[in-house]
């Protein structure tokens, strides 16, 4: 006897719409996964799904591939997802012996001589013209595949690879000739100062985009706490370019942001700040960027349970009734769910806001218990804080060079 699945109005629509080569389209926790196998079971496998949810056995065998994060990979994420359909990596447990294969990104390239297949691409990573996206020309070339994307692109250029592999165009060079007018000022880095002809582009975007549209029951609050900094080691650091740390000249963008990131995060009124809500919150997952800032949140273990994933430790939520859950974003944004809180803090902003998104996401789930989510971003006043903010804003990544110029101006 196959499982019964239950489909939320908004995926049954979208697997509808989808066909090979679309991208799935739908907010962190709408269901793009359970979506993307029913699609699969119904389009590639000919199973049924009744109007209750239970499955009929397949009637075709159709190998499945699902490239992915390496932290859904490892976690068994989409495994508890391939359950629900009773299909398995282990082919003796997978309902009609369909085979299946889980990877990360990393190893997309073992997979370029595979045909008559079906691809999942998880958490969209075809953007520009490297080894990833040479490998995926190949894939689509002979199978079937759909992507899934929490956070599509809002530039042009990221849409490139999936308009090609979608037969609009030739090649990458085909849509940069027609539809890019590059800067005469940039001569080293080509820069694209303007798109034209886009109503052809969005076209081609219409024709690919499956928008999973859905109401959330829960009501995200994101609130801005605000909190000190050293104001004299952040002026020596940022006019004077010098590193405080090292007593040396700064020479590099980047070496200039991290210097007066480390000013502000390292500021002993975050951990206060935490502190505070801590009185109100009893369990709290926090995202941080530098292990400076998780040797100072560890310190709080000695008054409440604490546990870590980053690239040192890989620990579970505690069983408790109250804890803090510590998460590195480049480690942790994506690929885990947690039901148990309703609370999120930001100890210091990343650069991306596909990061941010996808970081709160982790809370605001379809089957969280809670109606309201509370967001909590530690800001300071300093200019690099406010840069940041200003980027995740308007829904592009942080540029350090960029803001290096700015400061000599």
């Amino acid at each position: 006897m196959l499982p019964q699945i239950t489909l939320y109005s908004h995926q049954a629509k979208a697997i509808g719409e989808l066909r090979s080569g679309s991208i799935l389209c739908g907010g962190v926790g709408t269901g793009k996964s359970i979506t993307s196998l029913a699609f699969y079971w119904k389009s590639e496998l000919c199973g049924g799904i009744r109007e209750n949810g239970q499955l009929s056995f397949p009637l075709a065998i159709v190998p499945l591939y699902i490239i992915t994060t390496a932290r859904k990979r490892d976690t068994g994420e989409w495994e508890k997802e391939l359950n629900r359909f009773g299909l398995s990596t282990d082919e003796g447990r997978s309902v009609s012996h369909v085979p299946v294969m889980i990877d990360s990104w990393n190893n997309i390239g073992k997979y370029s001589g595979v045909k008559d297949a079906f691809f999942i691409f998880d958490e969209q990573r075809i953007v520009g013209s490297g080894a990833w996206v040479r490998a995926f020309y190949k894939i689509a070339a002979h199978n079937r595949w759909i992507l899934l994307s929490a956070t599509p692109g809002d530039n042009w250029k990221d849409y490139i690879p999936v308009f090609v592999a979608n037969g609009f165009y030739k090649n990458r060079s085909a849509i940069l000739r027609e539809h890019a007018v590059f800067s005469p000022y940039v001569t080293k880095y080509p820069k694209i100062d303007r798109w034209v002809n886009v109503g052809k582009l969005e076209a081609c975007r219409r024709k690919i985009t499956v928008n999973m549209e859905f109401k959330k029951k829960t009501q995200p609050h994101y609130l801005t706490l605000p909190v000190s900094f050293d104001e004299a080691a952040y002026s020596r650091v940022a006019k004077d370019r010098w590193d405080i740390w090292n007593d040396e000249p700064i020479q590099e963008a980047g070496a200039l942001c991290y210097a007066m990131r480390h000013v502000v995060n390292g500021d002993e009124s975050r951990l206060e700040a935490v502190k505070g809500l801590m009185g109100s919150h009893n369990r709290i997952v926090i995202f941080y960027n530098f292990d400076y800032e998780l040797e100072a949140l560890l310190t709080l273990s000695d008054e409440i349970p604490v546990a870590q994933w980053n690239g040192h430790k890989h620990e579970k939520i505690p069983k408790s009734t109250r804890w803090l859950y510590l998460v590195q974003y480049t480690a942790g944004c994506e690929g885990w769910n947690c039901t148990e809180t309703d609370t999120m803090i930001f100890y210091s902003q990343n650069y991306s806001y596909r990061v941010m998104t996808q970081a709160a996401g982790r809370i605001d789930r379809l089957n969280t218990p809670y109606e309201h989510l509370y967001y909590y971003t530690l800001m300071s006043n300093s200019s690099i804080d406010h840069s940041i903010a200003r980027a995740i804003k308007e829904k592009r990544t942080f540029n350090e060079k960029a803001f290096e110029e700015a400061m000599r101006l």
